[in-house]
């Protein structure tokens, strides 16, 4: 290993992976590569990426790539502000692996810290906006709207008949276009026009409005909303928390679903993301709404318990009958957002509020004052100035010329948005702009709090944050504590490995994630000219050709931001070059059994119908059923879905005859990269024969799982693809005839990009096909280890697995013992459960990585082993059936202390089953919860 980094990142010596070797029966690690990947997809040859930088050497690189980014004070607003993120909360959470490195926490006992501050955040966006549910983020504001209006249209029950949803002109246009995106697959017909012109005629199922709207302006919606209730009609509005802290709720409004970004509390501008987005809704929707819902239930002992709620109605259950296809979303962002909330409290938000108010109206006053040339348009507004004036162009240049940036919204108009970071000389300066653009007089500003710029009729009176979280952490040094007492409560990378199949949990390298937080990165508006921006343009410019490179691949969109808005991005693409060859018609997708339940999802969004193909008893795709399919849908077939290595962690050997018979019958092959970890430099999808696949750069190009998101999935795809790659409404990017974007920001989640840009320029060519070889090196240790005690479901030809495996825990349910029981049983152990009853149920897939040592693999191969004898004592009747170590797992410290242990087993086999607890030992916090009472009792704020 010559790299620096690649010897921190890769954690098998050269003396363990001969040892590894041995035990595995392969005499060298390219061996064992060539009896794992199929000879007709092998590739030998080296990838066209840059050599391997140092650590240092990428961080000084990096310094002069942001150097090139020119900070401005950003007044563009639309939906995107400057914001000061407190530093107990940038030190803590932001930038601690405590809270980055987490899982979607799937397993609750060990998850409390961050489900507490999710239901903050619930409680948050619910307080705020009047509405009684909420989720636990999404992934902007566009998809947020999007998301409201496919709720309302599906609850409508309905669809033949009413399917227009109106919006209005004045949302903010990447939202508008977000919604186009998602009506036309689905049939729902868009009439964009003013709120004034709205007409709810018996077609109409919903609309969406902007509270304040896109320019600004403050409006009285609840005749509009009266007039939309009598007639059926659900209204939508997409509004903003800080301005909802002086301005009546939409709850209180009569909306039926409010959305919006929570970015402006704490969370920087990272060019456009990532950032949490909210939904909140009338309780009637709470069994519809996308997304994560946090619950609270009660655990084994009868103690409140924190745990996802009403699982059922998410994507990876209801698969092609799921109306979102939400994987992913922001948590890392939500948590930040809430921590903001919770530190200010309800009177610190509403006087960072006040004073961006005051501050606008003292602009607005100063501006009218300074020539009669300037009209500011609407009287009513919060922190947004929607301004007349001569000539944009000479207030554009002025204002550049002293590092400022406004909305150029046409020839004769621009914006202004204030935000946290502005004070009153901020306001002299931009009203000095004005009086040099028109030799007017210099205007000072004038403060005033009286705040006459927001309608009486509009002002909030009621209450919110009330709940004693929000008003006892206002010091720093309780704030500190707060964050580390939840910390402590989960367990991430920073504990031991998490061996999650299908997830890759890698390292999350600190040298990797520094630049982020850096001003020239963290501080830039999406929407900034470009002449601002050559440093991240750089940056995504060389990702991008990395990606093909890495891929096979001619075109890469880095606009989804998660997996799957990555597999929906591909799908619209495919359906948008058949439609453009005048074969719209084509709208099949064939999708195997053992796809990831985003799959189906996805292809439903996308307008397709889902036909699902069988899997043969090895686990690979039934090559008879695929090809009648085929032969049967070969009219109307757009695509087959497949993942690879599949999700049964093989490599398949027919995987080229499968992408033949899809081409053969006229459709396109779309790869979910779910496992690209077990590809990168070794093969690619293109050369399997691909059409056009997604990455997961949360997964096989580092970006940090965030406890549930950030994510980012961009697609790569071949050349006739290309010229459909996804647009954007406000800055240009994608192909010729691109459709309409996916994301919100140009290039949705754009600071963690960096993070993946770092992954490979500091692993290089050679470093990025090591990382592959050694997570194939460690699956296939460990599984040697595991096989002995436990069946390996699914191997490839010669015995050998890709870079994960299935373990078959069924066999040990006619025993009493559940898969569950061997998940909260690890949790005893120090670990987090590898993937549970995903693809098979009653099993679990492992996925070590490339990134532990053999020390790691072997604690946790031994924690199975040491957990497979106590199976083996309750089968034997040693055990009790019922009160025995995986029933009554997890064990907490309270439990294990308790003065009272009416256990047939001993404390310490409870708490400390092996040598190495003793020295080091997590403790869930909570006892095994039950799911059940948390579904039928939801309390979600």
């Amino acid at each position: 290993m010559s790299s620096s980094f690649l010897r921190r990142h890769i954690g098998i010596s050269d003396h363990d992976k001969n040892e590894m070797l041995k035990a595995i029966g392969a005499s060298s690690l390219d061996q064992l590569i060539q009896e794992t990947i199929p000879s007709s997809i092998l590739s030998n040859k080296k990838l066209n990426l840059p050599e391997a930088l140092s650590e240092f050497e990428y961080l000084q690189m990096m310094k002069s790539i942001a150097s090139k980014n020119k900070v401005f004070h950003s007044f563009i607003g639309m939906g995107y502000y400057n914001t000061i993120t407190p530093s107990v909360i940038l030190r803590n959470i932001f930038e601690n692996p405590g809270w980055y490195t987490q899982y979607t926490p799937y397993q609750a006992e060990i998850a409390q810290g961050r489900l507490e501050m999710l239901l903050n955040y619930q409680t948050m966006v619910s307080d705020l906006t009047g509405l009684p549910v909420s989720n636990a983020s999404l992934l902007d504001e566009g998809t947020a709207a999007a998301e409201a209006m496919t709720l309302l249209f599906h609850a409508n029950g309905k669809e033949d008949t009413k399917n227009i949803f109106l919006v209005a002109d004045s949302c903010f246009p990447q939202t508008i276009d977000i919604l186009k995106t998602r009506a036309t697959p689905l049939g729902i017909e868009l009439v964009i026009s003013s709120p004034e012109k709205f007409q709810f005629s018996e077609k109409v199922f919903g609309c969406i409005v902007q509270y304040p709207d896109g320019f600004g302006n403050v409006n009285d919606y609840s005749s509009l909303i009266a007039e939309a209730n009598k007639h059926g009609v659900k209204v939508v509005m997409a509004t903003d928390l800080l301005a909802l802290t002086l301005l009546k709720s939409p709850g209180e409004l009569g909306a039926d679903v409010a959305v919006g970004s929570a970015q402006r509390f704490g969370v920087p501008l990272g060019f456009g993301g990532p950032h949490a987005a909210f939904f909140a809704a009338k309780d009637e929707y709470k069994r519809l709404m996308p997304g994560r819902i946090i619950g609270v239930s009660i655990d084994a002992q009868g103690q409140p318990a924190y745990r996802m709620s009403l699982q059922t109605r998410e994507q990876h259950i209801r698969r092609e009958k799921a109306t979102s296809n939400i994987c992913t979303a922001q948590a890392l962002l939500a948590n930040m957002a809430a921590a903001y909330a919770i530190y200010h409290g309800a009177e610190g938000v509403k006087n960072i509020a006040e004073k961006i108010s005051s501050l606008t109206r003292a602009l607005a006053d100063g501006i009218e004052k300074t020539a009669k040339v300037f009209e500011v348009i609407h009287q009513n507004y919060f922190d947004t100035l929607f301004v007349k004036v001569p000539r944009s162009e000479t207030l554009k240049v002025l204002a550049e010329s002293v590092g400022i940036n406004f909305r150029i919204i046409d020839d004769r108009h621009i914006g202004i948005s204030l935000d946290e970071t502005s004070t009153e000389k901020d306001v002299n300066d931009i009203l000095l702009l004005f009086s040099k653009a028109c030799e007017g007089v210099v205007v000072k500003a004038t403060i005033s709090s009286d705040l006459k710029n927001i309608p009486v009729s509009l002002k909030r009176n009621s209450a919110y944050l009330t709940h004693p979280v929000f008003n006892r952490h206002h010091s720093e040094s309780q704030m500190m504590r707060y964050l580390k007492q939840l910390e402590n409560k989960d367990l991430s990378l920073n504990t031991s490995m998490i061996s999650l199949g299908s997830c890759t949990m890698k390292l999350n390298a600190a040298t990797e994630m520094i630049p982020v937080s850096w001003p020239e990165f963290s501080s830039i508006h999406p929407f900034a000219p470009s002449n601002q921006t050559k440093g991240y343009a750089q940056i995504i410019s060389e990702l991008e050709n990395y990606l093909c490179a890495i891929t096979g691949f001619d075109a890469c969109s880095l606009q989804p931001n998660s997996g799957a808005q990555g597999e929906y991005a591909g799908l619209l693409v495919i359906m948008a070059y058949h439609k453009a060859h005048n074969e719209g018609h084509r709208n099949v997708a064939l999708i195997p059994s053992s796809a990831h339940g985003t799959n189906p999802a996805s292809a439903v969004l996308a307008g397709m119908k889902v036909v699902v193909t069988k899997c043969d008893e090895k686990g690979n795709i039934d090559l008879n059923d695929l090809r009648a399919r085929a032969e049967e849908h070969k009219n109307d077939l757009a695509c087959l879905m497949v993942t690879y290595p599949s999700t049964h962690g093989v490599f398949e050997e027919s995987i080229k005859e499968i992408c033949e018979i899809i081409h053969s019958q006229g459709g396109l092959v779309y790869m979910d990269g779910a496992n690209m970890n077990a590809q990168v430099g070794l093969t690619s999808p293109s050369s399997i024969g691909a059409d056009v696949n997604h990455i997961n750069l949360h997964k096989t190009f580092a970006i940090p799982h965030g406890g549930g998101g950030p994510g980012m999935g961009p697609i790569c795809v071949n050349k006739k693809l290309a010229p459909y790659l996804p647009g954007h409404a406000v800055v240009k990017t994608g192909g010729e005839n691109a459709i309409h974007s996916v994301s919100a920001a140009p290039w949705g989640s754009a600071s963690i990009l960096l993070i993946s840009y770092g992954y490979i320029r500091m692993l290089g060519a050679d470093g990025c096909a090591d990382a592959t070889r050694y997570a194939i090196l460690n699956a296939n240790y460990m599984k040697s280890k595991l096989e002995k005690e436990y069946s390996i479901l699914y191997q490839g030809t010669n015995g050998r697995c890709a870079h994960e495996m299935i373990v078959d825990m069924r066999e040990f349910k006619k025993f009493g013992v559940e898969v569950e029981d061997v998940a909260k049983r690890l949790m005893d152990y120090g670990f987090h459960a590898p993937t549970v009853s995903f693809p098979v149920p009653g099993t679990m897939m492992i996925e070590p990585t490339e990134s532990e040592d053999r020390e790691e693999l072997d604690r946790f191969c031994n924690a199975m082993l040491s957990i497979r004898k106590e199976i083996q004592e309750v089968a034997d009747g040693v055990a009790d059936k019922e009160d025995n170590l995986l029933h009554n797992a997890p064990h907490t410290a309270g439990v294990v202390t308790a003065d009272e242990w009416n256990h047939s087993y001993s404390r310490t086999r409870a708490a400390y089953p092996l040598a190495y607890l003793t020295k080091n030992k997590f403790w869930a916090s909570v006892s095994r919860i039950n799911n059940t009472a948390g579904d039928r009792n939801l309390i979600c704020v």
